[in-house]
């Protein structure tokens, strides 16, 4: 078997969903699972998380199901709503929490024959300018949703933009346009991502939706996951397959681009960007091995990467080699990379196979 794995540490997922809940003391929140579980694999997130999360949340239908079939009877989120009105039809036949919008979802409702009536979250635009409606149309639409059949609870949510970003006015000024209409009659309210819930106490309202933090990464640039108290749930190992050494002028890797400067021991490792590891990782980027950390050497191949192991005193086949995880930070790498843990959590490939471990 090629050695290469995911390992899923389901205690720490149990960690980072429990200090969101400890973030906003009272509130509910949703697990958000969609991508699956940000992939993490969202079956297992589910499983591990069932018996302490208030619901989940997910972006389709067909994610939907998946969690349906581990947990029957949880509250669950559809995100972004249904995509087609035939959708709504088996919404209702799963039980799910439905947002809408826009006004072709809410005309789809109002011409649907249902099962149960649905709990609608109402998706409001304060400001992202992605999904939902205006505030002055919400306000329109919010008693054709309350009267109608279709509709059991009906709930507010939205979404920031720059949450990530403390202290941007935008965050402010999309609060302000959320809480202009609490004066509607809302069940419940949701405006807390990952980002809020750590840092946006105002925005708490009744349910939490915490993401990238229950998978142990950082929503902010400027924190660490350690320092928000958050553990990893995923590392990423591999192992050394083959070590040569190299003279100076020697060149490694595709387009000759990484050159020995001394000479040198270059180990070459089983991942590559096939598997979900970032090509755009530049020379120098870290890897773990023994316990200390190496640079790579030249561009990640599709199945493979090379790591300078000159300056480790002891290096072997077959030794274990952290990509990310507790010694080497998954937004450390998403840094180097220029891009976020989020976008990496997301890309490991399906041909890597995730194994499962709890305290």
């Amino acid at each position: 078997m090629r050695p290469l794995v995911a390992t899923v540490d389901l205690t720490a997922l149990r960690h980072n969903y429990q200090l969101a809940r400890q973030c906003a003391p009272g509130r509910k929140a949703f697990a958000v699972v969609k991508a699956n579980a940000y992939g993490h694999g969202a079956p297992a997130a589910v499983r591990c998380l069932a018996d302490i999360a208030d619901g989940f949340a997910v972006a389709s239908l067909e994610e939907a199901e998946q969690v349906r079939a581990v947990d029957r009877s949880a509250r669950l989120l559809l995100l972004e709503g249904c995509f087609e009105p035939g959708e709504y039809v088996r919404a209702a036949e799963l039980g799910l929490d439905v947002a809408v919008q826009g006004e072709a979802q809410a005309n789809a409702l109002l011409q649907a024959s249902l099962c149960r009536p649905l709990n609608v979250w109402f998706k409001l635009d304060s400001g992202m300018h992605r999904l939902g409606f205006t505030a002055p149309a919400l306000r329109q639409w919010y008693p054709r949703l309350a009267d109608a059949p279709q509709v059991a609870e009906i709930n507010l949510m939205s979404h920031f933009a720059c949450a990530d970003e403390r202290g941007h006015p935008l965050n402010e000024a999309q609060l302000e346009q959320f809480t202009g209409l609490l004066d509607l009659d809302f069940t419940h309210r949701s405006f807390a991502n990952s980002a809020a819930v750590l840092t946006m106490s105002a925005a708490h309202m009744d349910w939490l939706r915490p993401g990238i933090m229950l998978y142990g990464a950082s929503p902010f640039a400027d924190l660490s996951a350690a320092t928000l108290g958050l553990k990893p749930v995923m590392t990423l190992t591999a192992a050394i397959i083959a070590i040569r050494d190299v003279a100076v002028g020697e060149c490694v890797g595709y387009g000759a681009s990484w050159v020995a400067q001394r000479p040198s021991r270059i180990a070459t490792v089983s991942c590559g960007y096939a598997d979900g590891y970032p090509r755009t990782a530049p020379p120098g980027t870290c890897v773990a091995i023994r316990g200390e950390r190496a640079p790579l050497a030249g561009r990640v191949s599709m199945d493979m990467l090379a790591v300078d192991v000159t300056d480790l005193l002891q290096v072997a086949l077959g030794d274990e080699v952290e990509l990310w995880g507790a010694r080497v930070p998954i937004d450390e790498l998403a840094q180097a990379c220029g891009t976020i843990g989020y976008e990496l959590l997301t890309k490991v490939t399906q041909r890597v196979p995730r194994r499962y471990v709890s305290d």
